[in-house]
Order: structure tokens, then C-alpha cells, then sequence
């Protein structure tokens, strides 16, 4: 976008204003307190990691203390500003799909995605712990590089904080989105009406899988790689063939089923859905009944839900799926007058169970 500036702050909070330099000295193998101080270990760090991985097209202007955006263009887009924040603390920090830098692009994109906004920019503040390896941040810098290029989101500014060992797990990182909404769209979560149909794009509970394979819990014969994807383009194509779309939700902690319970409350409507359309891997199943879990509360992301009304279902539905990001989506219930707030599951045995929000989260540390 013409008058988007990339920047990153040091720890001070004033700018690292010394553009890039080939004689910058060379960065030790691990991150000391020293690269928190604002000094000229700060801004090795800075240029070497961060600024190198996300310049756009490898020119580092000089920095400023914020991004800045030009305002017609801006208006171009839509009539609404969204904004976003979100904090990715998942544990491991590399897992099968994906790593905590592709989440955090991802998952921010997506949390503008479905609020019908068009994504226009990302911030990214990370907290480092001392003793971390550069190389594990020079990988996470580069992930979420190569995310946010693929989804055509820069990162225009950001801001590094290391502190003590044993101060934070190793590596935490903050993502804010801004976004322009469309003109002429008004979905949310209150929109839903009785006899809309709901929907998603693909199986269920693979990043849940992923995160806790990675982690070593599970044994499975077949690697399960988290469904992390930035979800932006399906969004469009959905909205393009269901003009009357009621709302979108990323079902990311709690998974699907808290997005439903979130939209039978906000809606005042009853909301059931079908165990047998349900898409989830056999694998992730397995392992759930073993574990005691639930794969409908298992975090998810490259997976939303949207609600459309009935006469836009079939249309909504072959939008998915002819998206790469879409191929498997399946219609999973409708919107009732029953109960307001309820949700109920007709399960593959006929019978029906409600359907609750959980009071935690079945996998601490998902995303």
C-alpha cells in the first residue's frame, strides 16, 4: 500500500533510526539481556532478525515510532475500520504445519477475515527470553515473513522486549491487524435467523492433533499438520456467493462448538447440528475417545464457521469448496427457534446431547 512504512521500535520505545548496514556486527548464537536495552546490541538484533526477514522488498527505510497509511486508499476498501489483537504463547513453539510465527500472521488475519474486513496490515510485538537461540527467532521471523506475503498482509511495525530467563516460555508473540470492512456488509455473531444453515470449510480438530502429537502426548502412526492457514481469500469468495451471509467465526480455542454456543446466545435462536456431518479425520476421532476429549472443542486454525440463509446454502457451499482452503467444507446443522442459547448434537446413534460451552479449555497452550 503507497504510504506504508515498515518500522520496529526497540525496547526504549523510541525508533531504531540507523537504516540497515552490511557492517552491523554479528549476532551471537543466543539472545541476551543486552539485545533488550535499547542500545546498539537492540538494534543488531532488530535489523538482523526482524527487519531483514519483513522489508518487503529487502530496502530497510529508516524507521519511525509507528506505520502510517494513506487514507483514500484506506477508504478504497471499504466504509469500516476493524482492528484485532491477539497473543500466541503455544507450546512447542515448531510443530507439524506450521510454528508460532505462521499462527500469529494467520490467526490475525483471520480474526479480520471474518468480520468481512479486507486485511490491510499487521504489528508484531514479541517477547523474547533470554538465552533463546537467534536462530530460533531468525525461523520465526521468517515464517511469519513468508505468511504474511502470501496473504499480501505486511507487517509495517512492531516492537521486541527480552527478559530474565524463566520470565516467559522461551518465545511469546502479539499481532494486531487492522482491516478495512466492505461496503454494505453487516454480519456478526447476533445476525443469525431460524432456517440459516450452517457451515464449514474443511475437517475439524486438526491443529488440537498437531499441538499435542508435537508435544509428544500422542503416538499416532500418521502425522496430523495443523490446518494453520490465513483464510482471507476464502472469505471473499464465500461473501462474493452468499450476499445475505449472516455471520463468520473462526473456531479457534473451544473449536467449533464454543462458536456455536456464542451464536445461539447472541442470537437468542436454538442451533442443532448433526454428529454424521461432522468432517473429522478417523486419527483425530481415535485419539479423542481415547483421551477422554471432545473433538468439537478442539482448537482449529484454518477453519471458520459461517451461517447463510437457506436459499444461499448450496451457492455458499460450492464457493468452499472450490477454494484450496475449502475442499472438504460440509453443511453441519441449522439455525432453530427451539431454545435460545441451546446447542444440540443429533449423534450418529439417533439420539441428542447438549452441546455446552467448556468452563476452560481441554489443551492448555493450543495457540
Amino acid at each position: 500500500m503507497r504510504g506504508l512504512l515498515p518500522v520496529w521500535r526497540h525496547a526504549g520505545g523510541g525508533s531504531v533510526s540507523a537504516p540497515f548496514a552490511s557492517s552491523r556486527r554479528a549476532l551471537p548464537a543466543r539472545v541476551t539481556l543486552a539485545h533488550g536495552g535499547g542500545g546498539s546490541a537492540m538494534r543488531d538484533l532488530i535489523d538482523g532478525v526482524f527487519r531483514a526477514a519483513f522489508a518487503d522488498d529487502g530496502a530497510l527505510p529508516a524507521a519511525e515510532d509507528q506505520a502510517r497509511f494513506d487514507l483514500a486508499a484506506l477508504a478504497a476498501k471499504g466504509d469500516r475500520l476493524a482492528f484485532t489483537t491477539d497473543g500466541f504463547v503455544v507450546d512447542p513453539l515448531f510443530f507439524p504445519g506450521g510454528d508460532i510465527g505462521t499462527l500469529a500472521v494467520c490467526g490475525t488475519i483471520n480474526d479480520l477475515a471474518v468480520g468481512g474486513a479486507v486485511p490491510v496490515a499487521l504489528s508484531c510485538a514479541a517477547i523474547v527470553e533470554e538465552g533463546l537461540p537467534v536462530e530460533v527467532l531468525r525461523r520465526v521471523a521468517a515464517s511469519m515473513a513468508q505468511a504474511a506475503r502470501a496473504a499480501g498482509v505486511p507487517i509495517a511495525t512492531g516492537d521486541t522486549k527480552v527478559v530474565a530467563r524463566g520470565a516467559c516460555d522461551k518465545l511469546f508473540v502479539t499481532t494486531t491487524g487492522i482491516g478495512v470492512v466492505r461496503a454494505g456488509l453487516d454480519i456478526g455473531i447476533d445476525k443469525a435467523r431460524p432456517g440459516d444453515v450452517i457451515l464449514v470449510n474443511g475437517l475439524l480438530g486438526d491443529h488440537g492433533a498437531a499441538i499435542l502429537n508435537a508435544r509428544g502426548d500422542l503416538a499416532l502412526e500418521t502425522a496430523i499438520e495443523s490446518d494453520c492457514a490465513a483464510l482471507d481469500g476464502l472469505v471473499a469468495a464465500l461473501i462474493a456467493s452468499a450476499p445475505g451471509i449472516r455471520m463468520m467465526r473462526d473456531a479457534t480455542r473451544g473449536g467449533v462448538a464454543a462458536v456455536l454456543n456464542e451464536l445461539a446466545e447472541a442470537s437468542r435462536v436454538g442451533v442443532s447440528v448433526r454428529e454424521l456431518d461432522l468432517p473429522i479425520r478417523p486419527e483425530v476421532t481415535g485419539f479423542c475417545e481415547i483421551l477422554g476429549l471432545d473433538p468439537l472443542y478442539l482448537a482449529n486454525e484454518g477453519k471458520l464457521v459461517a451461517v447463510v440463509p437457506a436459499e444461499e446454502a448450496d451457492a455458499a457451499l460450492a464457493a468452499l469448496r472450490a477454494h484450496p482452503l475449502g475442499r472438504g467444507a460440509a453443511a453441519i446443522g441449522r439455525v432453530s427457534d427451539g431454545r435460545p442459547g441451546r446447542v444440540v448434537m443429533e449423534t450418529r446413534f439417533g439420539g441428542a446431547r447438549v452441546v455446552d460451552m467448556l468452563v476452560g479449555d481441554q489443551l492448555p497452550r493450543i495457540c
